[in-house]
C-alpha cells in the first residue's frame, strides 16, 4: 500500500496494492496493523455505506462529544471526496483538502477527528463507504456548509446540485459557535 500526506499533514490517501489478472483483482482494504504501522491510528467501531446519485452534495459533516475518524473509498463511481480542519488553534484552521475517489482508482482518505467532511458525486451513481472511529450519535451531529467563501472549496462543477435542505442550512465556519468546534490538541 501506498500512504502520502495531503496538504493537511494528518488527512491521508492512502492506495491499496491491487493483485490483479485475467479474473479480476483482488485488494485488502483495511488490515490493522498494517493502517496503524503505517500511520493510521484509529480503531474502527462501525462502518456505513451510502448510495448516492450524480450531482448529490453530502456535507460538511462533523461530530463533537463522540468525534469521529473516517476511513472511507467508493465502491462504484466516482466522488470528489473533502476534509476540512476545523479544529479550534490549529496551523491549518480552515483549510481543505480533496481526492477524487472512485471504482477504478480503488483509493481512500483517512479523516482523522476534529474535521469536517463531505463529498460530492460525478459518477451517475455512486456507493461510499467508510469506517468510524466512534458509534454514530444523532444528537451530536454538527456541520459547516458547503459552499463557505472562507474556505473556499473548489467542487467540481456538476449541472445540476443535489443538497439536502439540512446541509444548505448549516452556518459558515465564521458563524459557527466555537464552542461547537473540536480543539486543536497538538502531540
Amino acid at each position: 500500500m501506498n500512504i502520502q500526506k495531503t496538504n493537511l499533514p494528518e488527512v491521508l490517501e492512502i492506495t491499496p496494492k491491487v493483485f490483479s489478472d485475467s479474473r479480476g483483482y483482488f485488494l485488502e482494504t483495511y488490515h490493522q496493523s498494517r493502517y496503524t504501522t503505517n500511520g493510521v491510528p484509529a480503531q474502527f467501531l462501525q462502518d456505513n455505506r451510502s448510495h448516492s446519485t450524480y450531482g448529490v452534495l453530502r456535507g460538511l459533516h462533523y461530530q463533537l462529544k463522540f468525534p469521529q475518524a473516517k476511513l472511507v473509498r467508493v465502491t462504484r463511481g466516482v466522488v470528489f471526496d473533502v476534509a476540512v480542519d476545523i479544529r479550534i488553534g490549529s496551523p491549518n484552521f480552515g483549510q481543505w483538502t480533496g481526492v477524487t475517489l472512485s471504482e477504478s482508482n480503488n483509493k481512500q482518505l483517512y479523516i482523522p477527528e476534529g474535521f469536517a467532511h463531505g463529498f460530492i458525486v460525478l459518477s451517475k451513481e455512486a456507493d461510499f463507504e467508510y469506517k468510524c472511529s466512534d458509534f454514530y450519535h444523532p444528537n451530536d451531529e454538527y456541520g459547516i456548509i458547503w459552499n463557505d467563501p472562507t474556505i473556499n472549496i473548489q467542487w467540481p462543477e456538476v449541472e445540476k446540485l443535489n443538497i439536502s435542505n439540512k446541509d444548505c442550512s448549516l452556518p459558515t465556519l465564521n458563524q459557527a459557535n466555537t464552542e461547537l468546534l473540536p480543539k486543536y490538541e497538538p502531540n
